[in-house]
């Protein structure tokens, strides 16, 4: 398989490219620095150039993994959305679209969407495709507006698309920004006590080495027009999560809760992706944890 990955310099997007590597499909990527031969230069928030196009035409990609975005909820506004994310987000996604006309090869299109554009769930029933959309922040409401454009140009312009509906993932490597990563830097930066927002908040969590997994083979084996989740189908309790790490890297280190207000995060009913792929999470919590901690301390040291 020949796949063309948009933000393959970020987290997934560096894991996805290893992952499709590994097992022997061609790659190339865009970012808004190119700095590798396998780097086209491109900001999607702004049109195509030939500059952009020729390079991508020429590799004549097979699939195209919508990844790049603004992902962090907060990055993307309180009240309303900031214009950046609409830039990014949601016309970023339509110039996506239209690169996947322009191409004599009509690739397939994977456009990897989000867990938030369902509502805050006080439940701890899983969420199928199907259930209605009410994102609780303005970054769901940029994936919502995303996938109605993909929808939109899947019906009007015979682009062939699949959407993937990520729910939270972690793994070495994330910035921190983020839960996992974020506890761990505390740790390796000797932090004492460590802070934990709240650590009753229910998440389901997903190996960003599993998540990989599953876009590529829902590239290969998806339904054209369809939606997936991919998430692990569970949600343990943020203190739970802490407390693994907490074994891991220091028993003793003393903690400071912030907040323990309880909060029940949507969890993915992954049938439909199983069904469809075969696919299975093959990466427990825990080692997701150990791994992401490790790293963390393995930077540090560098």
């Amino acid at each position: 398989m020949r796949a063309f990955i948009t933000g393959m310099s970020g987290f997934v997007g560096g894991y996805l490219a290893e992952h499709l590597r590994a097992c022997g499909d061609q790659v190339m990527g865009s970012s808004q620095k190119a700095d590798a031969s396998d780097l086209v230069a491109w900001d999607i928030a702004m049109p195509t150039t030939p500059e952009v196009i020729e390079p991508i035409a020429a590799f004549a990609p097979e699939v195209i993994f919508h990844l790049a975005a603004i992902s962090k909820p907060e990055d993307c506004g309180s009240d309303q959305l900031t214009p950046q994310a609409i830039a990014v987000n949601v016309v970023g996604t339509e110039h996506v679209l239209e690169l996947a006309l322009t191409l004599p090869s009509k690739p397939r299109v994977v456009f990897v969407s989000s867990s938030y554009v369902y509502p805050q769930l006080n439940s701890l029933e899983p969420v199928s495709e199907s259930a209605t959309l009410a994102p609780p922040n303005r970054y769901g409401d940029s994936k919502r507006l995303a996938e109605e454009r993909v929808l939109a140009y899947s019906q009007l312009h015979d682009v062939d698309i699949i959407i993937a509906r990520a729910f939270q993932h972690a793994g070495p490597r994330q910035i921190a920004r983020f839960i996992v990563s974020e506890w761990c830097q505390q740790f390796v930066r000797g932090d004492d006590p460590v802070v934990i927002r709240n650590d009753e908040a229910w998440i389901d969590l997903l190996d960003v080495r599993d998540v990989v997994r599953a876009y590529r083979l829902l590239a290969l084996q998806g339904k054209r027009g369809e939606v997936y989740n991919v998430g692990s189908g569970v949600a343990p309790r943020s203190g739970e999560i802490f407390a693994m790490l907490r074994a891991i890297a220091d028993p003793a280190r003393s903690v400071r809760v912030s907040s323990s207000q309880r909060k029940r995060g949507p969890i993915a009913d992954i049938t439909k992706l199983k069904s469809a792929t075969g696919w299975q999470p093959q990466i427990s919590l825990e080692q997701t944890v150990r791994d992401t901690y490790a790293w963390a301390r393995a930077a540090q040291a560098s």
